[in-house]
């Protein structure tokens, strides 16, 4: 039955989305370009990158102002191909535009999460943008080429207008998706439902950080019935809805059962997220209890692969975790063609407050930018410097470590708040710990602090809550 339904689902859903104008096919880029891949029922279900001759053999033979490289310096044309070294290096630049843009809509929630990245408040914050802010951010990002939107906040479907935005991305070609905490009344799930019943969600995921009373160790309160139920309803409605889950020390060990209880709800992902510590959970009591152990860091990936084929779910990692991934030594080939990168920030993925500041990723002070000027700023020479000048000289041990244009050293907000300093690799590392172990170097400190170079001050009043 559950096979049936889900068919059904996806039928009825492809009827509606003929209405909608297509999501971005493809886009041109120095190796070669991106496509959006989809199923016949038109479901964006992949991004993948093409060399030159692949793009060429999907008819996509126009680079924009010389975007590729030629090899006529070789005696070679503009037409012939390029050597895979020459792609790979092609590769480790930046992309012409991310990927996705995370959109913090509003910082408006009542929960009060022990725990949350935002600060979130009932009242939200100062300056929030309204919904005409908001599509001249979704026209930006359209015309810099990004496929995807991730919307968040706060609570973002509580805004009236939301419905409306949506309409919005599909029409400039953006795939919208959504992360939710469900903790709302009736009347706000019935138009979430009815949205994800027209097709206008890529993916939604419901916030359920644990089943039963390991959802409150995490948030501080038994929202878990409410959180169900908001699953539940959007799965009778919507194929692609899973789950987004914040591992922490005392849920962890009960991992398992989030597993199963997504198996019982159908749901279709699991997203594991890391315990960041921005906005409330920066709190040196907070963070400290709550942040996953080094063993058990080093048990995330087999664990994690155990239990996705027991159940046969899908299940996504946060890129912070890539370094506990890389620890395991996969091959980096096998990573690279699953999409397994380290820190993405300001290169696959760009995010923004619930103001329009510009941010490398939603757990980093924002710059001086706003989301709309995203392409005048890219272009700036000094545009996210801390995360680019890591990436192009970064220290030991990640320097010589064979997965270092893969992980990219791991999180740079875990590095800002215990070694104060983001071009210092990841901190919570298994390498990068038993390195520093073996040189003697004490161990990092739980204290906030502002980040080592020019914008000090900035990041200092930005770090602790990220509204």
């Amino acid at each position: 039955m559950p096979l049936l339904r889900d068919l059904y689902l996806r039928f009825s859903r492809a009827r509606q989305r003929r209405s909608l104008p297509p999501p971005r096919r493809f886009r041109y880029e120095r190796f070669g370009g991106i496509a959006q891949l989809g199923g016949r029922l038109g479901m964006p279900q992949a991004l993948v990158f093409i060399d030159h001759d692949r793009a060429r053999a999907l008819g996509y033979d126009h680079p924009p102002n010389d975007l590729w490289p030629t090899r006529e310096a070789e005696g070679g044309t503009a037409n012939d191909g390029h050597d895979a070294a020459t792609i790979d290096a092609l590769l480790a630049e930046p992309l012409s535009a991310p990927l996705e843009a995370h959109l913090q809509l509003t910082n408006r929630c009542a929960a009060g999460c022990q725990g949350c990245y935002t600060g979130a408040t009932a009242e939200g914050s100062p300056g929030e943008w309204g919904l005409a802010d908001w599509c001249r951010a979704l026209d930006e990002l359209a015309a810099a080429g990004v496929f995807h939107v991730a919307l968040g906040g706060g609570e973002s479907a509580l805004l009236p207008w939301l419905g409306e935005l949506l309409q919005h991305a599909r029409t400039r070609g953006i795939v919208p998706n959504l992360t939710t905490s469900g903790l709302y009344e009736d009347a706000v799930l019935d138009r979430l439902c009815g949205w994800a019943r027209a097709g206008l969600f890529g993916q939604i995921n419901v916030s359920i950080d644990g089943v039963g009373p390991d959802y409150a160790r995490v948030r501080g309160f038994d929202g878990f019935g409410k959180a169900d139920r908001a699953l539940v309803a959007l799965r009778r409605h919507s194929p692609d809805v899973g789950i987004n889950c914040v591992l922490t020390r005392a849920t962890f060990p009960t991992v398992a059962t989030l597993f199963a209880y997504a198996r019982r709800r159908s749901a279709n992902e699991i997203e594991l997220l890391r315990f960041k510590p921005a906005g409330r959970g920066a709190r040196r009591e907070v963070y400290a209890e709550s942040r996953m152990s080094d063993e058990q860091h080093r048990e995330l990936l087999p664990t994690v692969l155990a239990l996705s084929r027991r159940h046969r779910l899908r299940v996504r990692l946060d890129c912070s975790f890539t370094p506990m991934v890389a620890y395991h030594q996969p091959a980096p080939q096998l990573m690279q063609f699953l999409c397994i990168y380290g820190c993405a920030a300001g290169d696959l993925l760009v995010a923004a407050r619930s103001s329009g500041a510009l941010s490398a990723c939603s757990f980093f002070p924002s710059t001086p930018a706003r989301i709309d000027a995203l392409r005048s700023y890219r272009d700036s020479p000094d545009s996210f410097a801390s995360f680019r000048r890591y990436r192009a000289a970064p220290p030991e041990p990640c320097r010589s470590c064979e997965y270092q244009s893969l992980c990219r050293g791991g999180c740079r907000a875990v590095a800002v708040h215990l070694h104060h300093d983001p071009q210092t690799p990841d901190p919570e590392c298994p390498r990068v710990l038993a390195y520093r172990a073996q040189a003697g170097a004490s161990p990092p400190t739980d204290v906030p602090a502002a980040a080592a170079e020019p914008g000090t001050e900035h990041a200092k009043k930005r770090l602790p809550v990220l509204a």
